[in-house]
């Protein structure tokens, strides 16, 4: 137990000094590529820092525990955006500028209404086809946001910054602080699910809790340092990107190497996470920012969740 909490002491160092170097060097590629922050958000941070998902929940599939696979997914988006986002909020209000990011959102929420729709019409597993589905609107999604950016290009870079360091150190820095983040995440989700076990916390309150949460650190890590550093565009983009990548791309690569299994229970977190997802969405359309007390309400509705869960699981 106690080499266990420091391995999970270690992690969380990793995953600190990790998110700095990384949101640093990516913004920095972005200022380089003359690339809207919010799209490298979407993409190249919102990829890196869902590694420890995509790592779980193949590794779940491929050993034929499939509830994991999906739990995992799930309570990471829920924790994701309703916790992150609001957690953010309450540190720095996080004004949204509403025409570049609404479309990611309302994709973030069709992937979770599409995992609800194979549900009803598929019975307890989702078949190959529909992971496949997943995948093809994926890479549909990020040939389109790939395009924007090359349409697009962010000139509005002072020239001090873009001479700031030479491309390929920055490139060099967000491999480094990404490795650090990986191995980060490894070590927390790691010591917490052998602390979890030897206190006799059942799978699924693990699944949605101890793992969800865990894998996720990175996307708190690297949203809070934003926010720090004023960046609130590429924390929302990271956040709106990662919820996208988990559903689509990694539920998906799971499900072609094994047919999910739906767990009864994962219908209420999903519909949870639809909810929460239209509540940020209101959030935003209405002022054009998430404020501090809708950070908190958010954040709270998080808590609340995991009290219901946690009761029920011990009943």
């Amino acid at each position: 137990m106690i080499l266990n909490s420091v391995l999970l002491i270690l992690g969380f160092a990793l995953l600190i000094k990790g998110a700095d170097i990384f949101v640093d060097a990516s913004v920095g590629i972005a200022k380089k590529l003359k690339v809207p922050k919010v799209i490298i958000g979407l993409t190249i941070v919102a990829m890196g820092s869902s590694a420890p998902e995509l790592v779980i929940s193949v590794t779940a599939s491929a050993r034929g525990a499939n509830a994991l696979a999906i739990g995992n997914i799930v309570g990471s988006n829920i924790f994701n955006l309703m916790f992150i986002i609001g957690l953010c909020a309450v540190i720095k209000p996080m004004v949204v500028k509403v025409r570049e990011i609404h479309k990611d959102f309302w994709l973030s929420i069709g992937a979770a209404v599409l995992l609800l729709v194979f549900k009803i019409f598929c019975g307890d597993f989702i078949p190959r086809a529909g992971s496949l589905i997943f995948v093809t609107i994926f890479l549909v999604y990020m040939f389109f946001v790939i395009r924007k950016a090359i349409k697009e290009p962010d000139n509005h870079v002072p020239e001090e910054e873009k001479n700031a360091r030479p491309l390929p150190v920055y490139i060099l820095l967000a491999v480094f602080g990404l490795a650090l983040i990986i191995c980060g995440g490894h070590f927390t989700v790691e010591s917490a699910s052998f602390i979890a076990a030897a206190m006799n916390i059942s799978e699924r309150i693990i699944g949605l809790t101890v793992i969800a949460i865990g894998t996720s650190l990175p996307e708190l890590i690297i949203s809070i340092v934003a926010c720090k550093k004023g960046e609130n565009e590429f924390a929302i983009g990271n956040i709106i990107g990662s919820n996208i990548f988990n559903v689509l791309l990694i539920l998906g690569v799971a499900g072609l190497i094994s047919p999910l299994h739906i767990d009864n229970d994962l219908i209420s977190d999903t519909l949870f996470l639809v909810a929460g997802s239209l509540l940020a969405i209101i959030f935003v359309y209405t002022k054009g920012k998430i404020s501090r007390p809708e950070g908190i309400i958010m954040a709270s509705l998080y808590m609340g969740y995991m009290v219901v869960i946690i009761a029920q699981a011990s009943v």
